[in-house]
């Protein structure tokens, strides 16, 4: 056995050892990946946004986002490496290996009177007669006079020469990876052993998947409680009006773990009264509605209340208590109404349809808690259709302010967006009354605000023209083009008090039956992401259609490039339904910005069935189903007395038919491919060929 010094610092390299083997590379995967990815930090330049602190990179703010918990646990790891280090080296200096002319200083193969002249000049140093220090007395018993006996004595000076000690051959030593009092096994360090075997390899791997195994069951991967879920799925109706999307919104169960507090009372009944107006109660009966508002659970009361405090944008007023419940709220408003979007467009119904009346509100409620916006701000009021909560969105407007330009013929966001930088300033700055830095603060924010432009195929891969049961895929290519060149950007928010990406989602529907098709989000903030996805898709279609590698190349050159210049690929797959022809409608709702949603028209016509051999998207999940020609199916009559073999001989006579059809081509339809505007660009209305 090892001595016990050897034995505390190989404890100590073990325990490096495994603190290095998943720091280290973690440490230098968080590096690679900051230095790589680039930092998200296009937003909005305007005096309000500046001053509302969000972007500001203050040493405070830089030292409260590197002040996250893994970074200080990394940070206090690596402090523990360094020390351990540290103390490990000490120890190793310690413990250095015998060597008597390093000792006395002198050079290998110094000659004996060498010898005696450094033994004499450190005798003075360190002899006990001369030095009372009694570790200069312990530093000359155990190294000076025993490398000075190993140089002059032949038998010890030998034996130093062949074995590198002066007392001839050491024993074989094996130390232990254990501190010492560990490795004293009488009662109390054998239970102590025990102790730490049984809680190392047993209770630390079970705690550790109770923590996990505990909070997987209470949040989903998006960090929203699986109850908040379970009540968006059964509070979510097909009829949901927009404006009652937010009492959906406010059951959510991380609300509802938000404390009431006494004190809380005096401060919501202020807030009560300067939001009244936008609390959908009947005036007529303001006494019975008020009391029936108050009758409801306490943090539904609460959470509505502040909710519709950040749309006025009267929460400046809030007391201290209220104001970090009100910023709590803010900062899971994000992924909630993430989650209550897909809750809505999740297939419902015997066709696997979403509802689209409701997810719209979510998109409406989404785009108004994001810009601070009254739902209210969206009635139509006079001439002006579209309400005044796009205006409001845009910095140094109020009701006021809409009302001067209105008188300019100005009714709609549209058309002030489109007229031209020299004629809006002199709007703004001689009708409207505001000064040039703020007529320019608006000039900004409109650059921001994209134009989406989107374009719809919808085909039957391999086939001419959509029948019954075929699966159809959709391709839709979603542009965004902005005034400032920009194609990802953080919105115009200076009421929010938390960053929020941008994010658009796409929604083929049938507005008539209320019902989404198909759903998709769509983020334009990840490039890299974007092309490696089309890439993929396009590759994977030509090659299904038997495409050659050039024109795959080609293919996929070219969608890459549409990638670059601010589009995203969306596919899906759905059933065509019944024989008809469906006048569908693809809806590009933004989750943050008011008035840059669009909607287009795309026109699907079903065929009778008539191609043979072809499987429904059903019936390839509950098992091949084959589809045979007359004469298939007068043979199977015939032979329904024969044995096993003829009835084999059924599916050889179906192979062929199958053969001859492929070999007459193969090609696709286009059923719809529409521009922003609605306007169908291309329709192929195809005819099946009856076997």
């Amino acid at each position: 056995m090892a001595n016990p010094d050897e034995n505390s610092s190989l404890f100590l390299i073990f325990i490096l050892t495994m603190l290095a083997l998943p720091l280290v590379p973690y440490t230098i995967l968080r590096l690679v990946r900051s230095v790589t990815e680039k930092k998200k930090t296009i937003h909005c330049r305007c005096s309000e946004c500046a001053h509302s602190g969000k972007y500001r990179k203050s040493i405070f703010k830089r030292i409260s986002n590197f002040s996250t918990c893994t970074n200080l646990t990394i940070l206090l790891l690596w402090v523990v490496m360094v020390i351990l280090i540290y103390y490990i080296k000490l120890l190793s200096r310690e413990s250095q290996p015998f060597e008597p002319f390093s000792i006395l200083g002198l050079e290998p193969g110094a000659s004996e009177s060498e010898i005696k002249k450094s033994y004499r000049r450190l005798s003075v140093l360190y002899h006990p007669d001369k030095n009372p220090d009694p570790e200069a007395h312990k530093y000359f018993v155990e190294f000076i006079a025993k490398a000075y006996q190993a140089l002059t004595d032949p038998v010890s000076r030998e034996n130093y020469e062949k074995y590198g000690h002066p007392d001839g051959r050491q024993g074989f030593q094996m130390g232990i990876a254990l501190p010492q009092f560990l490795l004293n096994i009488d009662g109390a360090s054998g239970g102590i052993l025990l102790l730490g075997i049984v809680g190392i390899c047993i209770l630390l791997p079970l705690m550790i998947a109770v923590i996990y195994l505990s909070r997987s069951s209470k949040y989903t991967g998006n960090y929203v409680m699986h109850h908040t879920l379970y009540t968006y799925f059964n509070c979510i109706k097909p009829s949901l009006a927009p404006n009652k999307v937010m009492e959906v919104f406010i059951k959510a169960q991380e609300y509802m773990e938000m404390p009431v507090l006494r004190t809380d009372e005096e401060p919501l009944q202020k807030l009560f009264v300067a939001v009244r107006s936008e609390l959908n109660l009947d005036m007529k009966n303001i006494r019975t509605e008020q009391a029936k508002f108050w009758k409801q659970h306490p943090p539904l009361v609460k959470m509505e209340l502040l909710i519709q405090a950040h749309l006025t944008r009267e929460s400046l007023d809030l007391p201290p208590a209220l104001l970090k419940d009100y910023k709590h709220m803010l900062e899971l408003a994000p992924r909630l109404l993430e989650e209550l979007m897909k809750m809505a467009v999740l297939p419902r119904n015997a066709h696997g349809h979403g509802w689209l009346r409701p997810a719209i509100g979510v998109m409406e409620l989404s785009q108004s808690i994001i810009q601070a916006v009254p739902l209210s701000a969206r009635k139509s009021v006079g001439a002006n259709s579209e309400g005044s909560a796009a205006f409001l969105q845009l910095p140094h407007f109020n009701e006021s302010t809409i009302k001067k330009i209105s008188r300019k013929k100005i009714r709609t966001f549209q058309e002030f967006r489109e007229m031209s930088a020299s004629d809006r300033a002199e709007l703004l700055t001689q009708t409207v009354g505001l000064s040039p830095a703020e007529s320019q603060d608006v000039g900004l924010v409109l650059e921001m605000i994209p134009t989406v432009t989107v374009e719809v195929t919808c085909e039957t891969e391999g086939e001419e023209g959509i029948q019954e049961g075929d699966v159809v895929t959709m391709y839709a290519w979603v542009s965004v083009h902005r005034a400032n060149g920009l194609t990802g950007a953080h919105p115009h928010a200076p009421y929010f008090p938390f960053q929020k990406e941008e994010n658009f989602w796409l929604l083929l529907a049938d507005s008539t039956a209320n019902s989404v098709w198909l759903s998709q989000k769509v983020s334009f903030m990840d490039e890299a992401t974007a092309i490696t996805a089309a890439s993929k898709a396009i590759q994977d279609t030509k090659e299904a259609l038997g495409a050659t590698v050039k024109e795959i190349n080609l293919a996929v050159r070219e969608a890459i490039e549409k990638v670059k210049s601010g589009s995203r690929l969306i596919m899906g797959k759905f059933q065509a339904p019944g024989e008809g022809t469906y006048a569908l409608t693809s809806y590009c709702l933004c989750d943050t910005w008011i008035g840059c949603d669009t909607k287009s028209n795309v026109k699907l016509k079903v065929m009778k069935r008539s191609r043979a051999g072809t499987r429904s998207a059903y019936a390839l999940e509950e098992g091949p189903v084959a589809t045979v020609a007359e004469e298939g199916i007068e043979e199977e009559e015939e032979e329904e007395e024969e044995d096993l073999d003829d009835y084999e001989s059924e599916y050889s006579e179906d192979e062929e038919e199958e053969e001859k059809n492929s070999k007459k081509g193969k090609g696709k339809a286009v059923n719809g491919s529409v521009n922003r505007k609605g306007e169908t660009q291309s329709e192929s209305d195809g005819s099946g060929t009856e076997e």
